[in-house]
């Protein structure tokens, strides 16, 4: 079977919501290869503790491309402790620039609890300007869903789970099997 006529692994939401000085990475828990799910409660979400120095990441696309991604984030965080920003700009310069690394089909959400960044493979580092980022099948629903509710009563969790039901209900690839980390800055 060719690359282009095997259906693939598709679809999954994360989101990141930042509100009252606490961040919520959540994401849903399906798989899917073409129109069949193949799993329900996958954790797509994790806390990683590079030299004691906590830092959430979700992320969407291959799992195992994002695993990769998240081990050389670690060991960027292991080079520069504390510094997110920085290790996030070295990770996105290598991902663009190596040769292997440049394959890899996935994307990352992370945070500190201070910050929130999105992490591609064209070499973006971006920092969302409403406090609310989202990847995936689901996260255009998602972000707009939680854009939405940032003025409301609602906790950053509240916002993630609200949110990420109204994806749910939209996308046929994300499911409301929820995992959510959260970490405070």
């Amino acid at each position: 079977m060719s690359k282009d006529s095997f259906p693939g692994w598709h679809g999954t939401t994360i989101i990141g919501v930042r509100k009252g000085g606490i961040v919520v990475i959540a994401g849903d828990g399906q798989v899917s290869l073409g129109d069949t799910v193949i799993k329900g409660t996958a954790r797509k979400v994790r806390k990683i503790s590079p030299g004691g120095f906590d830092v959430v990441a979700g992320f969407a696309g291959s799992t195992a491309d994002a695993f990769t991604l998240l081990e050389r984030l670690e060991a960027k965080l292991e080079a520069t402790p504390g510094q997110l920003a920085r290790a996030s700009v070295e990770l996105a310069k290598d991902w663009r620039t190596d040769k292997y690394l440049q394959k890899l089909e996935a994307m990352l959400i992370v945070s500190d609890g201070k910050d929130i960044f999105v992490i591609t493979g064209a070499g973006d580092v971006l920092e969302p300007e409403h406090d609310v980022a989202a990847i995936g099948s689901g996260g255009n629903y998602a972000l707009a869903a939680a854009r939405a509710m940032m003025d409301t009563e609602k906790s950053a969790e509240g916002v993630a789970r609200d949110a990420m039901a109204i994806a749910a209900d939209i996308c046929v690839y994300t499911n409301g099997n929820l995992t959510i980390e959260t970490i405070s800055g």
